[in-house]
């Protein structure tokens, strides 16, 4: 059941570039960075590279981990609209706090999802929006829980929840293979952390790890089931041989 004080929990922040998100004082730390910017960084690190290495494909699902203000999610469809790509996705997304989503309508978006406030609209009133192009669904409650509702094979994770050290729970050996296991074998997930747990979590469940630039940035993380010749690529064993503390997080360091 959502907590009402929930929403007393959270103050507006303004971004470097321009754009609002939110603090969240229940996890001590923004749903963006501040420096990097809300919708540059939703563009930066996760869209773009996800669009650039999917740009073969006519369909794609995406798991966006997880919805909070929304900002990876409707991004993704500013950014469809603004390159008139004719590219059907369909997004799942968890989410537990529904106030949050409820109250999206009157959030202070910036001018670009002007186009797409009828989709806002709809998803903050009905947590789910469908039309020829676009499908989204909001999956309420626990994400460890829920995508295991998600019965399609997933093209793209954005894997964007509070830091490890806030949420560790969706940052773990086991959240990863749960990932793995809804994941198409040509996968790719983007993240803003480059920690090395995080990347070894990856690592261990199968995926190859790469370097993301982007300009105006800090460098991020790609982790892909398949080789990619198109980023800089990580060499987790010769990592593992010059760090031999380096591990993993699991499951069993956090649930008492």
């Amino acid at each position: 059941m959502y907590d009402e004080n929930l929403r007393e929990q959270k103050e507006v922040v303004l971004c470097e570039d321009g754009t609002n998100t939110l603090y969240s004082k229940e996890f001590d730390e923004p749903y963006h960075s501040t420096k990097d910017g809300a919708l540059h960084e939703s563009l930066e690190k996760y869209v773009k590279p996800s669009f650039s290495l999917k740009a073969d494909k006519d369909k794609l699902t995406i798991l966006d981990i997880c919805f909070g203000l929304g900002y990876n999610t409707f991004a993704t469809l500013h950014y469809i609209k603004k390159h008139n790509l004719t590219t059907k996705v369909h997004i799942f997304s968890p989410e537990f706090d529904v106030g949050l989503v409820r109250s999206l309508d009157t959030f202070d978006f910036p001018p670009e999802f002007e186009s797409i406030r009828p989709i806002i609209k709809a998803i903050s009133q009905d947590l789910y929006y469908e039309d020829e192009q676009f499908k989204i669904e909001i999956l309420l409650g626990d994400a460890r829980e829920s995508i295991l509702q998600v019965k399609q094979k997933i093209d793209i994770v954005y894997q964007d929840a509070f830091s490890p050290l806030h949420n560790p729970l969706l940052w773990t050996y086991e959240w990863f293979r749960d990932l793995r296991a809804i994941c198409k074998d040509d996968a790719i997930l983007t993240t803003y952390s480059t920690a090395a747990a995080i990347r070894l979590g990856l690592y261990e469940n199968g995926f190859y790890i790469f370097v993301h630039r982007a300009e105006m940035m800090r460098y991020s993380t790609v982790a892909s089931l398949e080789m990619l010749e198109e980023l800089e690529y990580i060499d987790m064993e010769l990592k593992k041989i010059r760090n031999t503390e380096a591990r993993s997080m699991k499951d069993e360091d956090y649930i008492l």
